[in-house]
């Protein structure tokens, strides 16, 4: 009788415990699309106090355009005074429309300064994403900021081009030694 007592307010505590606990929230923003000036743009992101455990994942969308590959930079940071302050950044990934991956991006710090960069090679044309998770780490407010580049993969004929023309003036400064 006494163990069946002893079962049953344990049983109580835990359900009472389990309605208590607080679940993290989801805090993202909705899709952002970005202004790119020629082929780079900044994005970036702000939450409000009282955040602390609640997590993100916002997208950034954008469109590869032209028959050339393109290949894509970006780094994406976040400031705070201490790591228990503000936000931690805990991803940085660029995907397609679909919402498969193409590339994960690589930690650099992480700490009072969150430090991410992404790099993807060869980017057929079409629409992408590239998405930013984290976690807010206090109860302050925080905020992260990044930038995003494109560049268009030179076509082989360029290099072919770049070495017949350093082939030519090899061959040029040669012929001016032998005189």
């Amino acid at each position: 009788m006494k163990n069946s007592k002893s079962l049953m307010a344990a049983m109580v505590f835990a359900t009472a415990s389990l309605g208590s606990t607080a679940f993290a929230a989801d805090i993202s923003t909705a899709p952002q699309a970005l202004t790119f000036v020629d082929t780079s743009a900044f994005f970036g992101d702000a939450f409000a106090m009282n955040n602390a455990s609640n997590t993100f994942a916002d997208h950034f969308t954008f469109a590869v355009t032209g028959t050339a590959p393109t290949n894509l930079d970006a780094i994406v940071s976040s400031i705070s005074r201490s790591a228990d302050t503000g936000l931690d950044i805990t991803g940085l990934s660029l995907f397609n429309a679909g919402g498969t991956l193409v590339s994960s991006g690589a930690s650099l710090q992480s700490g009072t300064i969150d430090v991410w960069t992404l790099k993807s090679d060869s980017l057929a044309a079409g629409n992408y994403y590239v998405q930013v998770s984290g976690t807010m780490a206090g109860t302050t407010s925080g905020a992260f900021g990044g930038a995003i580049m494109l560049a268009p993969v030179p076509e082989p004929e360029t290099y072919g081009m770049m070495l017949a023309g350093l082939g030519l003036v090899g061959f040029l400064a040669r012929r001016r030694k032998v005189k």
